[in-house]
């Protein structure tokens, strides 16, 4: 007879449906858990399911906005996750409700019932930064830790990219039909891309409890590189050759103020402002073991993961250009 001390342990995801929480569900699927994913619509996350056997993926209606929710979600559960975060404000989802105060009614909910948390949150998370983005993600860090001390890990990584992402695939969609791709600030901003597959295994570390509580983790890819350098990676892979055109710092502020007012929110200001910022991984936590590396864990470069998704924006797609007449007389 199997007892109840010997079934898988219970992880709450929230967020799980997202990018990042899709590898996650999946690595810690592949570690035998019991994935439980938190979303605002569970209709919309029957994508989860194949990732794990039968009955080990469940997902649950959740909003980081209602406590009564989020403490429904983490009943019962050996451990949580909260991967809920917004790049821009739209109606009831602002920075404040989401990444403070909703970070803060997680950090309760897994405090009441004595359950660890691994906080996501971005390299640049500062209370005091430039950016609302910035500030709203290091507040809920803040809550985090001083709800939970010891029994929360933050992890903070640089922009994520693999299949489903929002920065490579934009850019690469935008290159299809526009001429020209736009350099915000003369494209300086330094980056270090991060693998989601690599940020995935960082979490189900945490979550083993392989990584020390109470720490704030740091996870950049290989690589730093800056926004130019990315487009260029992305416009080589998908054989498309673009003009930049420098887009000094006051005009980028205006058409933030511009764009996010228009369906879609291309660039918002918040957003440009977020750029004047390098965004990469600090001396600090290279110093005192708080990276990937330092987690045993390789990070894949851009350059080796970027045509893996991004064939699909070629002119042939995943086929190569026709053979040149030439070529056949060979």
């Amino acid at each position: 007879m199997t007892m109840l001390a010997d079934l898988p342990k219970v992880i709450t995801v929230f967020g799980g449906s997202g990018f990042l929480g899709r590898h996650i569900t999946r690595a810690l699927a592949k570690r035998g858990y019991r994935v439980r994913a938190a979303v605002r619509r569970p209709d919309l996350a029957m994508h989860l399911q194949p990732l794990g056997d039968v009955g080990q993926i469940a997902a649950v209606q959740a909003n980081v906005r209602h406590k009564g929710s989020v403490g429904r979600a983490v009943e019962g559960a050996d451990a949580a996750i909260n991967l809920v975060g917004i790049l821009a404000e739209s109606g009831k989802q602002r920075f404040n409700a989401v990444q403070e105060l909703g970070a803060r009614a997680v950090a309760e909910a897994c405090r009441d019932r004595d359950i660890p948390l691994v906080q996501g949150s971005a390299i640049g998370a500062d209370p005091d930064g430039e950016s609302e983005y910035a500030r709203s993600k290091g507040r809920g860090e803040d809550w985090v830790r001083r709800t939970l001390a010891d029994r929360a890990i933050v992890m903070r990584p640089s922009i994520v990219f693999g299949p489903e992402d929002d920065f490579f695939n934009r850019f690469a969609d935008m290159a299809r039909f526009s001429p020209a791709l736009p350099l915000i600030g003369g494209g300086t901003t330094k980056f270090q891309p991060v693998y989601v597959g690599d940020v995935a295994e960082a979490f189900a570390q945490a979550i083993d409890g392989k990584l020390r509580g109470g720490a704030t983790y740091e996870l950049g890819g290989p690589e730093v590189m800056s926004f130019r350098k990315c487009l260029e990676e992305m416009l080589e892979v998908t054989e498309r050759k673009r003009i930049f055109v420098n887009i000094p710092w006051w005009a980028a502020h205006m058409q933030g103020k511009l764009f996010q007012m228009l369906p879609g929110q291309l660039l918002t200001e918040d957003q440009v402002v977020q750029l004047k910022t390098d965004n990469v991984v600090s001396q600090a936590a290279i110093d005192e073991g708080r990276t990937l590396e330092a987690m045993g864990i390789t990070g894949k470069t851009v350059e080796a993961i970027l045509p893996t998704y991004l064939w699909r924006f070629r002119r042939a797609g995943q086929y190569r250009a026709p053979i040149e007449r030439a070529d056949l007389n060979e």
